[in-house]
């Protein structure tokens, strides 16, 4: 059964499954749509053209679909899609896109820590945290299983690649690699994440020739370039280490060296 707390305000156009909780305080705009299972707690903000899925828990203060933080912006038709199971708590912002994608997109079991700021255009794949205070740029592009730590900054149409673990305090100026370890101010790579491979079932052999093909990425004596010729000469082309070249090769603003 649908539990309205009688302070929230929920506009009669907004579709909301019917076992959807919102506690006190909440505004709901028109053309929302809000799965089942979903709770908001308390002085949770979801502008129009929201669509949030099923099983979501959102902790007080969140605002989702505001317009963007973009001076281009004209009011035109964008949306915000979040998908199910996602953890988003106290006051993270999530803005809506602009024209050039027209959707920002949150995916599935995310886990969203006190004040991120998600804006205009972003991708965040499944399985990902973002701890408290990281701010993605417009048109960030964050891969699955990607642990991101507080206090980040990333600038705008930056790629993180998937399985890739940042420390916090960091600045992400350029796309930083998949499966790999990553800190610091300039940022730096800190070796492969052996650990969190391990966690979710990589075989021994995916980590031994992720960690060659890393070798040669990171080897002075190579440009990009001729690392990527190394791997391609030199290491099984295993899926990830295929990933790993695809990534480096779409790469617009540079891999983090």
């Amino acid at each position: 059964m649908l539990k309205i707390h009688p302070s929230s305000i929920v506009s009669p156009k907004a579709e909301i499954a019917d076992d959807v909780e919102i506690g006190p305080f909440c505004i709901i705009d028109e053309d929302v749509k809000i799965g089942s299972g979903t709770k908001l707690l308390s002085h949770v903000t979801i502008y129009k053209h929201a669509r949030i899925g099923n099983n979501n828990k959102i902790f007080p203060g969140t605002v989702i679909a505001a317009v963007p933080q973009d001076l281009k912006f004209e009011d035109e038709f964008t949306e915000v899609f979040i998908g199910d199971n996602n953890t988003i708590r106290e006051c993270v912002t999530i803005s809506r896109a602009t024209k050039t994608t027209k959707k920002t997109i949150i995916g599935s079991g995310c886990l969203l820590m006190a004040y991120a700021h998600v804006a205009h255009d972003c991708i965040v794949e499944n399985n990902c945290i973002i701890a408290n205070g990281t701010e993605l740029a417009g048109h960030v592009h964050v891969e699955e299983f990607v642990i991101l730590g507080g206090l980040i900054g990333i600038h705008q149409f930056t790629r993180i690649g998937k399985h890739s673990m940042t420390g916090a305090c960091s600045k992400i100026v350029k796309d930083v690699l998949p499966f790999a370890l990553f800190s610091g101010n300039p940022l730096s790579y800190g070796g492969l994440n052996k650990i969190g491979l391990r966690r979710r079932g990589f075989s021994e052999e995916s980590i031994t020739e992720l960690k060659k093909a890393f070798g040669f990425i990171y080897n002075p004596a190579y440009n990009v370039t001729q690392a990527v010729n190394k791997i391609k000469s030199d290491v099984k082309r295993i899926k990830e280490v295929e990933h790993l070249i695809e990534f480096i090769t779409k790469s617009k603003r540079g891999i983090t060296k």
